[in-house]
């Protein structure tokens, strides 16, 4: 099961199940997918992702995988719908990144980890295809020999060499995440969100080599004729905070 919540520009998803390492079953899957779906249109401005207990993910649920396969697994569409989602997402890596889990983790823009976590793919150990999509994520972000050690040695990885390797971009004791993430995603919530999801978009396609330029000049253009462009620019002549509505 998971906890959606959306209060002011910040939405929290919480994935709790975590007797079987947060593993997401298909409901929970669907759930994540619908709230993000229903705050595509709000004025989001960050999103983070955690889970309870020791774990942040295992993945998808192998208790309905069983002995076949999954020719349309939930967990590709909803990790694309994660990485393409307009606001920037945060997982807050509350513990161990298994399997699938880790694509979760991929597909969100920022990792913060904790001390003593790991993060291990096991499919090779039990004669499974990782999803192509989420190999490819993988080598976009951590590079092409970094996703053989990942997937083909089946290679577990210990905090630290998750910070070296660029899998997190920080690693904070377990007392200090919640408060680590909440000011990420204040921060990003007082930027001026045209620009920072304009930008999201714009990195987005490049590392998936499919940049529209003319489209990308369109954002930036906009941006200049924003009333937020305005009000950043009045607000550093005055040295006060800008007050940025989206527009």
């Amino acid at each position: 099961m998971i906890r959606a919540t959306l209060e002011g520009h910040i939405g929290r998803i919480t994935l709790a199940r975590p007797k079987a390492h947060n593993a997401l079953t298909r409901q929970a899957m669907g759930e994540m997918q619908a709230a993000l779906e229903s705050w595509a249109e709000s004025d989001i401005r960050a999103v983070i992702i955690t889970g309870e207990g020791r774990s942040f993910c295992a993945g998808a649920s192998l208790d309905e995988l069983g002995d076949g396969g999954w020719d349309n697994n939930p967990l590709t569409p909803l990790c694309t719908t994660v990485e393409g989602f307009r606001a920037p997402v945060i997982a807050a890596l509350n513990g161990g990144v298994f399997g699938g889990g880790v694509d979760l983790a991929l597909a969100c823009d920022f990792r913060i980890g904790v001390e003593g976590m790991k993060m291990f793919v096991p499919p090779a150990r039990l004669g499974i295809h990782y999803e192509p999509e989420g190999i490819a994520r993988a080598v976009q972000r951590l590079g092409a020999q970094m996703a053989r050690r990942v997937f083909l040695l089946a290679e577990k990885f210990e905090a630290e060499a998750l910070l070296a390797h660029g899998f997190l971009d920080e690693l904070v004791a377990p007392e200090a995440l919640g408060p680590r993430v909440e000011e990420m995603a204040d921060t990003l919530a007082a930027l001026a969100p045209m620009a920072v999801q304009g930008m999201k978009q714009t990195i987005v396609e490049t590392s998936q080599n499919r940049l529209d330029i003319t489209a990308a000049k369109a954002r930036v253009r906009a941006c200049f004729a924003s009333r937020d462009h305005a009000e950043g620019l009045a607000a550093q002549r005055e040295k006060r905070s800008p007050k940025f509505t989206g527009s």
